[in-house]
């Protein structure tokens, strides 16, 4: 409860000048459910740095059974296997971490707006799924080497790749409406702007929000 608390009051300087923005720039920074997760806490907390970092441990997590199941195969005792499953998630956390920061020395030079991912993440949402299902099969059975580090660039990307569209660009916004600076200054535009068929998406959902909450 004390650390929820103290969160709620370090955020709450960026927070309140985020009130301040007319409703689109509001909408774009406040972003969907994984963003709003990560920006519970203080930015210095959730840099893209620490976010990258925590994904690359989530898909690391995954990995403990497949690793197990070789392991055992191959009649390894459990220390060197949870060895071996430890250092794979360690350069895993390493490598989301330094792709994290790469991510947002590259929005801060372009200074870019931020592209909400709500509508699109039905294309991204099976990629780490197929990846994990690859790198299974490859522990398991001979496959062609191609298709292994297929089945990595599968499991890896979608969270960089959310980070680098979408978290780094409104971090670095928010990190500078926190620190009292023009948080649009430099851009050459200060929205995105989404696709047809994704706007018309968003407003049926809004619409949907709407007709559940009347009801």
């Amino acid at each position: 409860m004390i650390v929820e608390a103290s969160a709620r009051m370090v955020v709450s300087g960026w927070r309140d000048k985020l009130d301040e923005l007319d409703p689109a720039h509001r909408h774009m920074l406040e972003g969907g459910s994984l963003s709003r997760m990560f920006l519970r806490y203080p930015l210095t907390t959730s840099h893209p740095v620490f976010v990258g970092g925590f994904y690359g441990l989530l898909i690391g997590l995954t990995l403990l059974l497949p690793y197990g199941y070789q392991g055992n195969a191959e009649g390894n005792e459990l220390g060197e296997i949870i060895r071996e499953w430890g250092l794979q998630t360690l350069i895993l956390v390493t490598m989301t971490a330094f792709l994290g920061g790469f991510s947002s020395l590259v929005v801060s030079a372009v200074k870019r707006p931020p592209i909400r991912l709500e509508n699109r993440r039905r294309y991204l949402f099976p990629f780490p799924f197929v990846g994990l299902v690859i790198l299974s099969v490859s522990m398991m059975n001979e496959i062609p080497e191609y298709a292994t580090w297929l089945g990595w660039f599968f499991f890896v990307f979608p969270g960089p790749l959310y980070i680098h569209l979408s978290y780094a660009p409104r971090w670095r916004i928010l990190d500078r409406l926190d620190r009292g600076l023009m948080p649009f200054e430099g851009m050459r535009k200060t929205i995105d702007e989404a696709p047809a068929d994704d706007a018309a998406e968003a407003d049926d959902e809004e619409l949907d929000e709407v007709v559940e909450a009347s009801s």
